[in-house]
């Protein structure tokens, strides 16, 4: 990372893991959380956040009209990062709020380098130009064995309240292939990944991510937004 690239007065939290963790839902947790205490803060996900980002997300998990290799999945996802970092993630960092995103660059090693076995520091190297040497400042794990996960996700998607993704389609051990890569790259920053067991009780797993994030930011002195006087409703 370059020296500086993460020079910022705001806070970036990041929720990774294989699919069926539950992601989603406690990142919307978590920003519903720091709303309520008033915080300055920003929910979005990857791929997307802007809307150049959310048309390559439905060609690279949607689209069945063109095969498309690891390598272009690569590109393009760090295409769309590069636009989302540019436009929404570091303008808001910049300002100081907290910023909560559904996926970002460690999922492209995950899945494109540990999942399809493209070369991992070639993609590190991608994600340091896409995202101009931006990381996380808290990653979450939300960790699962992947039959669980899958099966988890297909009851969403039978209920109505979920879509597969081409990348959910890949089978088994392309998962745990993506799950193992996650797990290593958490044990390789610790003071910077909290692996949390997925399979949990929601408000359990809510809570003990709060007070980690609430943690953070006392560290670093980043206080709720003051309260607005003399406004007119």
């Amino acid at each position: 990372m370059r020296q500086g690239s993460n020079s910022h007065s705001g806070f970036f939290v990041v929720f990774e893991g294989p699919d069926g963790g539950g992601k989603t839902t406690q990142s919307g947790r978590l920003f519903a959380h720091l709303e309520k205490l008033n915080y300055e803060v920003k929910w979005t996900r990857e791929p997307g956040g802007t809307a150049l980002a959310d048309l390559i997300r439905k060609v690279v998990l949607h689209d069945t009209t063109h095969e498309i290799s690891p390598r272009v999945e690569a590109l393009l996802l760090s295409a769309a990062r590069s636009q989302h970092v540019e436009e929404v993630i570091r303008p808001a960092l910049q300002a100081g709020r907290v910023v909560v995103c559904d996926r970002f660059k460690y999922s492209t090693v995950a899945y494109q380098g540990g999942g399809s076995g493209l070369n991992v520091a070639d993609l590190d190297g991608l994600n340091e130009f896409a995202t101009d040497g931006l990381d996380a400042d808290l990653v979450i794990l939300l960790d699962i064995d992947p039959a669980e996960g899958l099966s988890r996700k297909l009851r969403l998607v039978g209920a109505g309240e979920s879509e597969t993704n081409k990348m959910e389609l890949r089978g088994i051990k392309y998962q745990e292939r993506v799950r193992r890569r996650f797990r290593m790259m958490a044990s390789e920053s610790p003071d910077r990944w909290l692996i949390i067991d997925g399979t949990g009780e929601a408000d359990e797993i809510g809570d003990e991510i709060s007070r980690r994030v609430m943690k953070e930011l006392e560290s670093r002195s980043i206080a709720p937004a003051s309260a607005s006087t003399g406004r007119l409703i």
